[in-house]
């Protein structure tokens, strides 16, 4: 009995030693490997970061023929927001065109579509005289929020984006339903994301302090 015992307990520890040498070498390969990494269904900071590395150069020449370049961090943290780098359509910029979501199936078409979208609501927001919060809630909410708030003291608010979205529901509760769940935390302000500017906000933040890039400036009087 003791033998077989002993045997057991050498044939376990062996495995165990397998196991570690095979998950050590897959964690080795996964992280000397960028591209791989970087393809990964997992959304942890770094590897995020990492996707909005490569989306920078992009975003830098775009924003440059748009004479924004100011704003290269806000647009990465409304990447990182959008959709944290993943997928064929980072800037969530396909509904711009009139198509549905993720029909755009390039991010280099995206992020060009996105920021040409970015930079409408900036021209829009400036002329209206609106702050750089509201038009940054746009890009979520559309260039009707511009208005809404431009007639409500120019300035974004949470309780604003809520009044303007619960305005939309108004015109087609069918459509705007939060997917029927009363327990998502915009029931029943479905339209939009009425924390939106605060969450790119944030995710700016993340993106100047790792990306090392400079803070975006506020909105020229």
């Amino acid at each position: 009995m003791k033998k077989k015992k002993k045997g057991c307990f050498a044939a376990a520890g062996l495995m165990m030693i397998c196991v570690f040498v095979m998950v050590s070498f897959f964690l080795i390969l996964l992280f000397s490997n960028n591209e791989l990494l970087k393809s990964l269904p997992f959304d942890v900071k770094p590897i995020v970061l990492e996707r909005l590395t490569d989306y920078k150069p992009l975003v830098e020449d775009e924003l440059d023929e748009k004479g924004l370049t100011e704003y290269t961090s806000l647009v990465l943290g409304m990447i990182y927001q959008e959709s944290k780098g993943r997928g064929n359509d980072p800037m969530q910029s396909s509904e711009s065109l009139g198509l549905k979501r993720n029909e755009i199936k390039n991010p280099q078409t995206s992020i060009k579509q996105g920021i040409k979208q970015f930079t409408l609501m900036y021209k829009i927001g400036k002329k209206k005289g609106v702050d750089l919060d509201t038009i940054i809630q746009s890009y979520n909410m559309g260039a009707g929020y511009i208005d809404f708030v431009a007639e409500h003291g120019g300035s974004h608010t949470e309780e604003l984006a809520k009044q303007y979205s619960e305005q939309q529901v108004k015109k087609n509760p069918k459509l705007y339903t939060c997917g029927g769940n009363k327990n998502n935390f915009r029931y029943p302000y479905c339209y939009g994301d009425y924390t939106y500017a605060e969450k790119v906000k944030a995710k700016t933040k993340t993106v100047e302090q790792s990306l090392n890039v400079a803070a975006f400036e506020t909105l020229e009087e």
